[in-house]
């Protein structure tokens, strides 16, 4: 029996980090203790509060049946206040939310809802994979890479985009505060993006797990509050980052009605949605926020990684290897040091003397040139990393 996989399945890439597998590997093989920053995946602990009422609901019996895909109206309701709250958006909880299994069920089902084969997607690149990969191979259409550089802050030119590809164009990807560069968007930037997907009638998808992870006094936006935003797009957030729940699966999409129809249309018919228990941990945690102002319990955990953030910044920058301080994600978004011109060979050297990090040729073509750092380790680890990178730099 001859089994072959499908056409779109075969349009994936080669997996870029098989040989970093298999290198660190091999280290560990070799006893070599090594000291993962590759890792967009929080070391804290998801706080006691949230985990003692997921603790109390989950002996609930009523929370032990189906659940709904687009989540409990109790959920959908608590994100309708979050979002009154932090940003003083009115949300509609019945027709404007969907629970989401993590932000990436999100990412790639809305897209599954409005893309047909030989249509464009709008991802940036350097970018999170799923946008290319999971919103446009798997469904048989094709990507248009948006270079972010930072001539340009970062941020996509629209007006470099061919016209024939904007009228086959979909979705449009955006993702602010940005994995993995770190950047972030102003309300200009938005207010255009809002104005280009209503001229062209293209979706945008407002990829903003990020939006609490933000230092100093920098409050990152919702694409929701501009006058046009619900017209035309709609935000995934997730509680992996903010409320540090990665290995809980639980996420929302909010904004535009039809674009929620669609997406619960798609998760109703491949998904029963996430345990009603963890979403009723999430309550307690939204319904911390009483304005837009951030609650004691997450400025305390962003206090935790704008430290360490500093720290590697300062360590970097004193080795001559020249980085900026992010405003915004635990991600640290590095141009190669010195001498070096390659992002996997470089972090390949790294790995020898037991550190790791994210070469940026693994975000997209435009990604080479950097590597990435995540902060998720304590800072005695990253003292650890920083002398390890320290030789490397050295020799």
């Amino acid at each position: 029996m001859k089994i072959e996989f499908s056409n779109s399945l075969k349009r994936l890439p080669k997996y870029i980090f098989a040989s970093i597998e298999e290198l660190k590997l091999k280290k560990k093989k070799e006893g070599i203790d090594l000291i993962s920053l590759g890792i967009g995946d929080p070391d804290i602990p998801t706080p006691d509060f949230i985990l003692d009422e997921i603790a109390k609901e989950l002996r609930n019996p009523k929370n032990h049946q189906y659940p709904s895909s687009n989540g409990t109206p109790e959920f959908r309701q608590a994100v309708s206040r979050w979002y009154k709250n932090r940003f003083n958006v009115i949300i509609n909880p019945d027709t404007e939310v969907s629970h989401v299994i993590g932000g990436k069920d999100g990412v790639a089902n809305i897209s599954r809802a409005f893309v047909d084969p030989g249509d464009y997607i709008l991802a940036p690149s350097p970018g999170y994979p799923v946008y290319q990969n999971g919103a446009a191979i798997l469904n048989s259409a094709h990507a248009w890479v948006l270079p972010l550089t930072k001539e340009n802050n970062f941020l996509p030119d629209y007006d470099k985009i061919p016209k024939n590809i904007i009228q086959k164009a979909k979705i449009l990807y955006l993702n602010y505060p940005n994995n993995p560069i770190g950047a972030i968007a102003d309300e200009k930037f938005l207010k255009k993006s809002i104005e280009f997907a209503l001229e062209n009638n293209i979706i945008i998808i407002y990829d903003n797990p990020y939006s609490e992870f933000t230092f100093g006094d920098y409050i990152a936006p919702t694409i929701l509050q501009y006058n046009g935003g619900m017209d035309c797009a709609v935000e995934i957030n997730s509680c992996s980052k903010m409320f540090c729940m990665t290995g809980h699966r639980v996420g929302w999409v909010a904004g535009n009605a039809k674009i929620i129809e669609g997406l619960v249309k798609v998760k109703s018919n491949i998904d029963s949605g996430g345990p009603a228990y963890i979403q009723n941990g999430v309550i307690r945690a939204l319904d911390m926020y009483k304005s837009p102002k951030k609650p004691e319990f997450v400025e305390n955990i962003m206090k935790i990684y704008e430290q360490r953030m500093k720290y590697l910044v300062n360590r970097l920058n004193n080795m001559d290897w020249k980085v900026e301080m992010p405003k915004a994600t635990f991600y640290l978004w590095a141009p190669l040091p010195n001498g070096e011109t390659n992002s996997m060979e470089f972090t390949k050297k790294l790995i020898e003397v037991g550190v790791v990090v994210t070469p940026g040729i693994g975000f997209g073509q435009e990604g080479e040139g950097y590597v990435r750092f995540a902060v998720t380790v304590d800072i005695n680890k990253l003292k650890q990393a920083c002398d390890k990178i320290e030789l490397v730099i050295k020799k």
